[in-house]
């Protein structure tokens, strides 16, 4: 069996993250090898990761961004493993046994899709970079045992391995290029396919936690995206389990769209400002997601 460890790289220094993968590989012989596709990072960026060009199996530099969902896809096209592992640039090692342990995983069990989990430094960042830290501890970096709960719910396309068959036949849907929500329904696809996610305790580590600005940006892009999805008769169904979705769809029920929408439009700034300051309860970050998905429905 061979393993290909599928690396999109944007705007970050992958060099450490692919020397601690290709020491395992080595130091065990493990069957793998190192796909990296480039989608149009700066210039800056480019050149410091052209120093790894021949120390992997492969590295494609795009000319042109084509988002989170088509580069996944693209690998597809240079892989040669019978599995493929999905890692993200700003990902880091800490377990020297990582790829053992997916291997050892998929070779007892009848594997078709495993995700391994995230996790984030212990040291709480400084102020400035507090909220994408918080919300990833207190709602993203799930333990194992709440991870199996719901199984497609907790999946999440930093880190898992999927059998280079079963994404040919299930893709990510390349219709949307922008953050958010492309793993929730890459995840949905699968169990519409009969697919079974599994779930393992094999994390890596997010080596780059983002400005509360920079998130919250990120934030209004992925709501871009999930309405994206709720206007589409095909993806609408797909996430319908999702909370900020059964919440949309309450006030709507409810009657109470527009009043909501007015009360947000007045308070939309105090909030984006409250969540820049990060010391707010993250209550107020699905008042402001739940705000900016209504406003698009006028």
């Amino acid at each position: 069996m061979k393993l290909s460890v599928c690396i999109p790289v944007y705007n970050f220094d992958v060099r450490e993250l692919v020397r601690d993968l290709q020491k395992e590989i080595t130091k065990y012989q493990i069957n793998a090898e190192i796909l990296l596709i480039d989608d149009a990072s700066d210039q800056h960026y480019v050149l410091i990761n052209k120093g790894i060009e021949n120390e992997v199996e492969n590295f494609v530099f795009l000319e042109k961004n084509v988002g989170r969902s088509q580069i996944r896809n693209l690998f597809l096209y240079y892989a040669s493993g019978d599995y493929l592992l999905f890692l993200d640039c700003d990902g880091k090692i800490t377990n020297p046994h990582f790829l053992k342990n997916y291997l050892s995983y998929i070779e007892k069990n009848n594997v078709k899709a495993v995700y391994g989990g995230r996790k984030v430094s212990e040291l709480q960042p400084d102020s400035n970079h507090l909220l994408r830290w918080r919300y990833a501890n207190e709602r993203e970096n799930l333990p194992l045992n709440k991870r199996l709960i719901r199984p497609y719910l907790s999946f999440q396309t930093n880190n898992f391995v999927v059998k280079k068959s079963v994404l040919e036949k299930v893709n990510f849907n390349p219709e949307f290029q922008k953050y958010g929500y492309e793993d929730l329904l890459f995840a949905m696809d699968l169990n519409h396919a009969g697919i079974p996610v599994r779930h393992i305790d094999n994390p890596i580590l997010n080596n780059d936690v983002e400005s509360n600005e920079i998130y919250l940006k990120k934030v209004e892009e992925s709501i871009e995206s999930l309405h994206k999805m709720l206007v589409n008769t095909k993806t609408a169904p797909k996430i319908k389990d999702v909370k900020l979705v059964k919440a949309y769809h309450y006030l709507h029920i409810r009657g109470g769209a527009r009043i909501f929408r007015r009360f947000f439009a007045v308070r939309k700034a105090a909030i984006r400002n409250k969540l820049l300051e990060a010391e707010c309860s993250l209550k107020y970050l699905d008042f402001y997601k739940l705000g900016l998905l209504t406003e698009k429905s006028k």
